[in-house]
């Protein structure tokens, strides 16, 4: 048995509401807890658990004393981080640009893929985000590009997405073009009015310096200076994706996020991100990060609901 001393102020936020924080870490780290008072007693699990879940209530400990408050999910994510790494350190991302102001938004990751990703963002000029929908791939990706514009790290954003019912489907909806395509990039536009003022982002977009547009656009462009985002990258044919990816540019960044197993491509078609993953697998300058259902951060039920398509899904083993 192991009691940790805790501090008195924040301690509030790191229980949570009927020790609900405290559960999840008595399962990340395979021990049971109580409290006495400020107190956390390690009360049982095997020595080395014992001893893991000393030194992770040490760190948690260290951020409340240095002012940090725990969110509604900052626990759970912890909790996480240490199931996935036992040696991690915690105030590497709690304290360390965790969290940032872009727009009129703060963003900050909510699980340890999250924070990965962002990390790769800011490291690689080419980064996969694959994974299922709710994981934040997108809204991410978006926030690095918005916070890339404001900081005059490039000088646009191009925010692009396949139509895949491109063709003669398209001639049947009303209007031009643009508003034929604007269905297929809403998502964007979204993400976008959540981290700028609607007027701001419409003068961005009169200017050009952000540029929403279905894939065929991008045919026979060099894309410099720019953060560039093809969202929906499993609905790109393999053509698309080559294409795509050698639009690259000086100064330019891309990141490509999808998820492989809702592609709605016809019959027969390979997908780009599928062909693409295995081909750009030994390109170490290329960074790719996989999601999971423990990322998705919608409605808890969400989460759920991914897990049990991929069990569905899955074939079943004699």
């Amino acid at each position: 048995m192991r009691r940790i001393a805790m501090p008195e102020d924040g301690i509030e936020t790191l229980f949570g509401s009927l020790d609900d924080n405290l559960r999840a870490l008595e399962t990340a780290l395979r021990v049971r807890l109580k409290t006495s008072g400020n107190n956390v007693v390690v009360a049982e699990g095997d020595p080395d658990d014992v001893l893991r879940a000393e030194h992770v209530f040490e760190q948690l400990g260290r951020l409340l004393r240095g002012g940090y408050r725990f969110g509604r999910n900052d626990v759970k994510m912890a909790a996480q981080l240490v199931a996935d790494d036992p040696g991690v350190a915690l105030e590497d991302y709690f304290l360390k640009g965790a969290g940032r102001t872009v727009g009129r938004r703060q963003v900050a990751p909510k699980t340890s893929t999250q924070r990965r990703y962002l990390d790769a963002i800011d490291r690689a000029d080419i980064v996969f985000g694959v994974g299922p929908a709710g994981t934040g791939k997108t809204y991410l990706a978006m926030a690095q590009a918005v916070s890339a514009l404001l900081a005059k790290r490039v000088s646009r954003i191009i925010l692009v997405r396949p139509a895949v019912e491109a063709g003669e489907k398209l001639g049947f909806l009303p209007g031009d073009l643009q508003e034929k395509v604007n269905p297929y990039l809403r998502p964007l536009y979204d993400a976008l009015h959540d981290m700028l003022e609607a007027d701001r982002v419409e003068r961005l977009l009169e200017r050009g310096i952000i540029e929403v547009a279905p894939l065929a656009f991008m045919r026979g462009r060099t894309l410099n200076d720019a953060f560039v985002i093809l969202d929906e990258a499993q609905n790109t044919t393999s053509e698309q994706m080559k294409m795509f990816l050698t639009r690259l540019g000086f100064g330019s960044k891309a990141v490509v996020t999808g998820d492989v197993t809702q592609i709605d491509l016809p019959a027969g078609r390979v997908s780009g991100l599928v062909e693409a993953l295995r081909v750009i697998a030994s390109i170490e300058a290329i960074a790719t990060i996989q999601f999971d259902e423990r990322d998705v951060v919608r409605h808890p039920l969400v989460q759920q609901i991914v897990k049990a398509y991929e069990r569905f899904e899955s074939p079943t083993t004699s």
